[in-house]
């Protein structure tokens, strides 16, 4: 039987819920929709905010032919075929739209294949990706879209949402007669994480097993609560800057918590500690040198005994390095001195401080009066008197 999360997918602009911000009737995407004016899209958002269901509703909208294909199932080749196809038959009249799902999967020459269609007006591409389009989508498509950001669905959304299933007599489960306790509607909106496709397949297990749905039967179609996280993706990303900048405020709550994030999406605990190890040195450094030591170690027992024991080492880590004094001295001096040899390049070291291990180049002063405890500037003449180190301990 078809899905609840497909069944009831809205049609029309005035049953979709949530994105106001991108759909008010005062908004470019709405005005260009209904006036039928619709220019190739990029629709960037988290899983479950609506990007398929805004695609389809634009073709039905404006009454075009609506090809629907996913990048991680379709070949560029078929795809070419296809849009070759559409060049050699359509007619100027003709609207043809075309959603990519997850656009961002196609590499850079299979994204590149589609430029010429786009430029030409062959077709009108709609792309949906979770993914930054800055990072993901090659800048030739990028210049001839236009990206539209979708927000995760809010608790006001999803309520609606569920209601509007369990109301639904044609579509929905109005049929069934739902009783949907108002604890267990609460719980299914915080766990589905802002994804209307996760509390519909949720709620609709639930039914499954009663009419009358509790927190205890929510909880077990749930199963294990959801965490949206693609490894190579920005919620990747968010998540460790998030656990680096709360260690360097020195906010140990807030550290463990989006530690225990990473560790429950199954993060690999050795991308975790490379990250604590560089940070013992550039927020660490002097104020606290053996923070290095205690970060180095973290990332051994991370190596010699994985998960799940070692989440509480990393946790150990997290909590000594967060609880350390901060000094970033080293760190700033080093890239003050590799921006110095970045401008001016190999400048001529002092003679004195040079190996001398020929005669001939002792000749030349290689080495000349060189004192192993000098209070001499060392610098090139160019750098004389250049002071990149200042301690802050």
């Amino acid at each position: 039987m078809q899905p609840l999360a497909d069944r009831i997918r809205p049609k029309t602009l005035e049953n979709f819920v949530g994105q106001k911000h991108i759909l008010s009737e005062q908004s470019l995407l709405y005005k260009a929709i209904k006036s039928g004016n619709v220019f190739p899209i990029i629709f960037w958002g988290p899983p479950g905010s609506g990007k398929t269901t805004l695609a389809r509703i634009i073709a039905r909208e404006i009454n075009a032919e609506f090809l629907e294909f996913s990048a991680v199932n379709t070949k560029t080749a078929g795809l070419k075929k296809i849009f070759e196809d559409i060049k050699q038959n359509r007619k100027d009249s003709d609207k043809i739209i075309v959603f990519i799902d997850e656009i961002h999967r196609f590499n850079k020459l299979q994204q590149d294949s589609f430029l010429p269609y786009v430029e030409r007006g062959d077709i009108t591409l709609i792309g949906a990706t979770t993914e930054n389009p800055s990072f993901e989508i090659i800048a030739p498509l990028l210049s001839r879209t236009k990206v539209f950001t979708l927000k995760r669905l809010s608790s006001d959304d999803l309520k609606e949402i569920a209601e509007r299933a369990v109301k639904d007599k044609e579509n929905g489960l109005g049929e069934e007669e739902i009783e949907l306790a108002k604890n267990a509607l609460e719980l299914l909106i915080e766990g589905s994480n802002g994804d209307s496709r996760i509390l519909l397949n949720t709620l609709e297990i639930a039914c499954v097993k009663s009419s009358k749905v509790t927190v205890e039967i929510i909880k077990e179609a749930f199963q294990k609560r959801f965490l949206m996280y693609d490894k190579a993706g920005d919620e990747h990303y968010n998540t460790i800057s998030a656990f680096i900048k709360s260690m360097r405020a020195s906010n140990i709550d807030a550290a463990l918590y989006y530690l225990a994030r990473m560790v429950e999406a199954g993060e690999d605990p050795l991308f975790i500690a490379r990250r604590m190890v560089i940070f013992a040195s550039e927020d660490i450094g002097m104020a606290q040198p053996t923070a290095l030591v205690v970060a180095n170690e973290v990332f051994r027992a991370c190596e010699e005994i994985g998960y799940p024991e070692c989440q509480i080492n990393l946790a150990h880590g997290a909590v000594y390095l967060a609880n350390g004094k901060k000094d970033r001295s080293a760190y700033n001096a080093y890239f003050k001195a590799l921006e110095d040899v970045q401008t001016y390049g190999n400048l001529p070291i002092p003679l004195e401080i040079l190996n001398a291990p020929t005669k001939l180049m002792k000749e030349f002063g290689y080495g000349k009066d060189y004192n192993p405890y000098t209070k001499k500037d060392l610098l090139p003449d160019r750098l004389k008197g250049k002071k990149y180190f200042h301690n802050l301990t």
